[in-house]
């Protein structure tokens, strides 16, 4: 059994993945508003793929003969000043989740909770390829510097993602 410390540091977490959910199906949303469909696809499926985390925690969790405690998720931002900030955003968000994964990490080593560290181990992994996605995706906003045709390019690049079909 996990120490109670770790199992609240997974509910958090559960939460947490959850909320990026909720956001990236706002920003998904933002996009289709504004006619950008490739965008609004590739922040759907990552709108799933952030649900998958959860749960893959939530089972982990559970298989640790753990409790799960859910918690209210707040409401998403829903205004955005362009796609570049909407995919700043997102950039930030998986900064603030590597952050968190890390935390979790940590307590778990200290609480010698050993599957939670292989566990969390996986999520390591994925954050790092989830942030050098963003800071590409970013990178590329910024150097359409608004051309609108570079912009269209960029949307019709981001829709070619397939779903996720990998350990979440």
């Amino acid at each position: 059994m996990l120490s109670q410390k770790v199992q609240e540091a997974i509910n958090k977490q559960i939460n947490n993945e959850l909320s990026a959910s909720y956001t990236y199906l706002a920003m998904s949303a933002y996009c289709e508003h504004e006619n950008f469909a490739g965008c609004a696809k590739w922040l759907r499926l990552q709108s799933q793929e952030e649900y998958g985390h959860a749960m893959r925690l939530f089972d982990f969790l559970l298989a640790r003969d753990g409790k799960i405690a859910l918690r209210a998720i707040s409401e998403p931002n829903i205004k955005f000043k362009s796609l570049t900030h909407v995919f700043e955003t997102a950039l930030e968000q998986e900064q603030s989740t590597t952050a968190e994964i890390d935390l979790i990490y940590e307590l778990a080593h200290n609480e010698k909770a050993f599957a939670a560290l292989v566990e969390m181990q996986w999520f390591i992994t994925e954050q790092v390829e989830e942030e050098k996605t963003a800071r590409e995706i970013v990178a590329k906003f910024h150097l359409t510097k608004d051309d609108p045709a570079a912009i269209l390019d960029l949307d019709r690049e981001l829709a070619s993602r397939a779903p996720d079909k990998g350990g979440a």
